[in-house]
């Protein structure tokens, strides 16, 4: 937009800051997934109360990943406070080469998890709130199979325990004092 002024044209600078401030907002860091909407209702004296919990994951893509679960009477509100608790709660995961270093299997109540590391273009071979977490991650070959619950919050949980317990070589040749030579071939001194 131009604006004759006297005898000469000029932009609107206004206008052109604004665009330009727009432009040069920071992108979200984060990959950020919902995983699980659940709608809960209170009846009282007048009716019924309705809320909302929200299970979602938030992962930097690069090993880094952290689950939360906000509650509150609408759903952008649970989200937002579920994204801003997941960001509080990320965990760094040790990964080999797009996968996880060795198999295990996560529990949380009766909700267990198996994870196994995948070849090579094997892909994410999970189911729900599993994918997400992988996903968010930056795992790109993994195996993974739910045994018992089905309940998104149990499995979701379990597969952050075994994340969090899982060690590469390296991590634990280090905690060691060995090469991770020794580590792998078990010849400990």
């Amino acid at each position: 937009m131009t604006i004759q002024q006297g005898n000469k044209n000029t932009t609107n600078r206004f206008r052109r800051d604004s665009r330009n401030r727009r432009d040069q907002q920071p992108e979200n860091e984060y990959l950020e997934k919902i995983i699980y909407v659940n709608r809960v209702s209170k009846t009282v004296k007048g009716g019924r109360h309705f809320g909302f919990s929200v299970l979602v994951c938030v992962g930097d893509e690069n090993g880094s990943v952290g689950i939360a679960l906000g509650k509150a009477k609408a759903v952008p509100d649970a989200v937002r406070k579920g994204f801003e608790r997941a960001r509080k709660d990320m965990v760094k995961v040790d990964l080999y080469k797009d996968t996880v270093p060795h198999p295990y299997i996560g529990r949380f109540g009766s909700a267990e998890v198996v994870i196994r590391p995948a070849a090579p273009g094997t892909g994410v071979i999970a189911g729900g709130a599993s994918r997400a977490i992988f996903q968010a991650l930056g795992v790109k070959d993994v195996l993974v199979k739910r045994i018992g619950s089905k309940n998104p919050v149990n499995i979701a949980k379990a597969t952050m325990n075994a994340l969090k317990a899982m060690r590469s070589v390296g991590t634990v040749a280090k905690h060691r004092n060995l090469a991770p030579v020794q580590v792998v071939t078990g010849k400990g001194e």
